[in-house]
């Protein structure tokens, strides 16, 4: 077990306490329960490391994701391509800042032309995670690094960039002024280079220590990675008249903490981190409705 730091959102190791979290509501009184969760990590992909948060490019061809060790630490930002309808051996991201710098959370815009992450290349020293984004060259590549504007990023940690399609961009920040030990933000870009950031407020942002924010295409679905239980759980959320509202916990496991969700296009499927006995992290798929696309997620199925 991970010791405590005094930055929640450093060290997502606090929430692997050896409680067990209390079952919440289902979605409906009649809904059927959802079929358990199914490892989906790429065999190519897959080691005795953790690996979470993946992202997609809209064309299917190439994956970005976290890599880290068996503490779910020394994060890095991985790329791996399909080849012949299969996931290649991971690489470096070409961006990727050189150690001591960790960087993670790479999330892909839905027309691909531009790449958010978070890096602590700013402030090495304090691992202080900032919002940083690549734009898609002409060449296919992918340009310099550039650090996103305050109010978005602020003398603490931003965590898992992630836009709607309407280009609200959501993330997870430990910053003063919020509900509890770090809220869930969502910031727009007025004007080039201009943004405005509030707060979600509650039911999303809470007491707890409510840290990552994964949202639909559509922005109607959103995953929430809160620890307002024992661990660090998923939680779903709909909007309903302009009002988000919690419909109960999303698949995972009770007695580990889960990390990174990423949902599918119609958003109805969900991939997700948590903890494998046999090799550390692995990337898990989970069906959060019975029509789900099962074409997705693209090039590979579970090994």
């Amino acid at each position: 077990m991970a010791q405590l730091t005094p930055r929640p959102l450093v060290s997502r190791l606090v929430f692997t306490a050896l409680l067990a979290l209390p079952a919440c509501a289902p979605l409906a009184p009649d809904a059927a329960p959802p079929a358990a969760p199914v490892r989906w990590t790429p065999a190519a992909v897959a080691t005795e490391g953790y690996e979470s948060s993946p992202t997609f490019t809209p064309d299917g061809r190439e994956m970005y994701f976290v890599g880290a060790d068996r503490q779910f630490r020394n994060y890095r930002i991985l790329r791996s391509v399909c080849v012949d309808g299969a996931w290649s051996a991971p690489q470096p991201a070409t961006f990727a800042a050189p150690a001591p710098v960790i960087e993670a959370d790479p999330f892909v815009t839905r027309d691909g032309g531009r790449l958010y992450f978070i890096s602590s290349r700013q402030v090495p020293e304090r691992e202080d995670f900032d919002i940083w984004y690549v734009d898609r060259r002409s060449d296919g590549g992918w340009g310099d690094a550039s650090r996103l504007p305050e109010p978005v990023n602020s003398p603490h940690s931003e965590l898992l960039p992630r836009m709607s399609a309407d280009g609200t961009l959501y993330f997870g920040s430990d910053r003063p002024g919020g509900h509890g030990l770090s809220d869930i933000y969502a910031a727009t870009e007025d004007r080039p280079g201009v943004w405005s950031v509030r707060n979600l407020g509650p039911p999303v942002s809470t007491a707890a220590n409510d840290y990552e924010a994964e949202i639909s295409a559509d922005g109607a679905t959103l995953i929430l990675v809160s620890d307002r239980g024992p661990r660090s759980h998923l939680y779903r959320f709909v909007r309903r008249s302009g009002r988000w509202s919690e419909v109960g916990r999303a698949p995972g496991r009770d007695d580990v903490f889960q990390v990174g969700p990423l949902l599918s296009p119609d958003g109805k499927r969900l991939l997700f981190a948590e903890a494998d006995g046999r090799r550390s992290g692995e990337i898990y798929l989970a069906d959060l409705e019975p029509d789900a696309d099962g074409a997705w997620p693209p090039c590979s199925r579970a090994p």
